[in-house]
């Protein structure tokens, strides 16, 4: 019975037919300036974007599972949605690594709250890094996009001084783009700061 009464709750959180301003956005804005500036024929032309996914690299979770379920539990905090546990695949005598072991955790974001992370990653967290100029263009060759970060605090969610130890994340933004021209026009339309290129 209190399960049905959570999630209850957690609906009426959200008021009924929201959409995130950055989804209304595309549908309202972007979609049209995209068909303009590729002469797409047809809406089903214009890229979108399909699903984020942050990874959250933890090498010191091979001596205690313990700090990745805290990394787990920092990256839902900022992302809104419960994160998993990443094991090792195989056997890495180097590093001391068996399979199995824990080594990261990840979310994969759809849907609004994609959206939602979207928006705040963009007005909220990229600013706050010191001496902030842009984001790097690492596009992968087919419409995809990875965003390195090389400390999780920069986010507002997390509170240091209960887990002062640093960690790196990795943002993918998988898009439908059939080009890296085309993904990189999608993205910046959305807000993401690229690096401004010296002409």
């Amino acid at each position: 019975m209190a399960k049905k009464e959570t999630k209850a709750t957690a609906a009426q959180a959200v008021p009924a037919g929201y959409v995130p301003a950055l989804k209304k956005a595309y549908k309202e804005e972007i979609v049209d300036r995209l068909t303009k500036q590729f002469s797409y024929s047809t809406v089903m032309q214009v890229p979108r974007l399909v699903k984020i996914t942050i990874n959250e690299g933890v090498g010191e979770g091979t001596s205690d599972r313990k700090i990745v379920e805290e990394a787990a539990a920092e990256l839902a905090l900022i992302t809104g949605q419960k994160a998993v546990i990443t094991s090792s695949k195989k056997d890495v005598s180097n590093f001391k690594l068996r399979k199995g072991m824990a080594i990261g955790t990840k979310v994969t974001l759809r849907g609004n709250r994609m959206y939602e992370f979207l928006e705040r990653l963009i007005r909220v967290t990229l600013p706050r890094i010191r001496d902030f100029n842009g984001v790097a263009e690492n596009l992968d060759g087919q419409g995809n996009y990875t965003l390195g970060l090389k400390e999780q605090i920069i986010f507002p969610e997390i509170d240091i001084d209960k887990n002062p130890r640093i960690h790196g994340l990795e943002i993918t933004f998988v898009t439908t783009a059939s080009t890296d021209e085309e993904a990189y026009a999608l993205l910046k339309e959305f807000g993401l700061p690229f690096k401004k290129h010296n002409k």
